[in-house]
């Protein structure tokens, strides 16, 4: 059993932890049982209150926006349709992934054009994800209460880059194969989680470069981490955030700057 002491003494830590800013830029609203407490716990759940009340009538422009948010949702969703798709027809091993996206270009029926789509919806993915960002820092949306959806925009902006990065092994040609070495060649620089990297706590086999590899070249197993990671890991890990960011733009005023 705790003393009255200590219950005090957590009473207090808990109290000031609510008071930060952390926590005021991700919860609205405490957790006691009244009315008006369930009253906002439904308005702030995404599945039971999707829409807002009202919405600032800036954000209706297309001005304001220029619709970057939603063109690079649209690409994610064309990245997934056209993935699956890809996935038909790809084995991801050292033997058969080459031929298997020359049969995708040559010999399967509008399969080069499957491919490419899939190719340029991730260039352009990334184009707007970038230009979104930009466009939040420049209309200062990004200020309190809105903090805690930007740094889930940072990381949604990371996953994106790492899609795109770990695709580019998939086709097993020259260009990807050494395009991965380079890029994990410089995982092994990272500082303490690298062997070749400032105040390294890890050797040559256990280092990031090795834990991204497989192993000490690229070979089956990289081929493999980056498939399950370009097809399972990093797409659930960024629908998962999707719905907290869109839940946070509707919660949080949508685009319009704090006054």
């Amino acid at each position: 059993m705790l003393s009255d002491t200590m219950k005090k003494r957590l009473a207090d830590l808990t109290a000031w932890a609510k008071s930060t800013q952390v926590w005021t830029s991700m919860f609205r609203h405490d957790f006691s049982d009244s009315p008006k407490t369930r009253m906002s716990r439904i308005f702030d759940n995404i599945w039971l209150h999707l829409h807002p009340v009202k919405v600032p009538k800036v954000t209706a422009r297309l001005t304001h926006t220029f619709c970057l948010g939603g063109l690079t949702f649209f690409f994610f969703i064309v990245l997934t349709v056209t993935g699956v798709l890809l996935m038909f027809y790809y084995r991801p091993t050292v033997e058969a992934a080459y031929n298997d996206m020359k049969d995708l270009e040559f010999a399967v029926t509008l399969g080069m054009f499957l491919r490419n789509l899939h190719r340029w919806s991730a260039h352009l993915m990334v184009f707007f994800v970038i230009g979104h960002m930009a466009r939040v820092f420049l209309t200062a949306s990004y200020k309190p209460p809105r903090e805690f959806n930007w740094v889930v925009g940072v990381l949604l902006l990371t996953m994106t880059l790492l899609l795109s990065f770990s695709g580019y092994l998939l086709p097993w040609d020259q260009l990807a194969i050494w395009a991965i070495t380079v890029g994990t060649n410089m995982a092994a620089a990272t500082p303490l989680l690298g062997a070749e990297g400032p105040f390294a706590l890890a050797n040559s086999d256990n280092d990031a470069r090795f834990i991204t590899l497989g192993g000490h070249f690229v070979g089956q197993a990289t081929l493999l981490r980056f498939y399950v990671l370009h097809c399972i890991a990093l797409p659930l890990a960024a629908s998962a955030f999707m719905i907290v960011h869109f839940w946070r733009v509707h919660k949080d005023g949508f685009a319009v700057a704090p006054n």
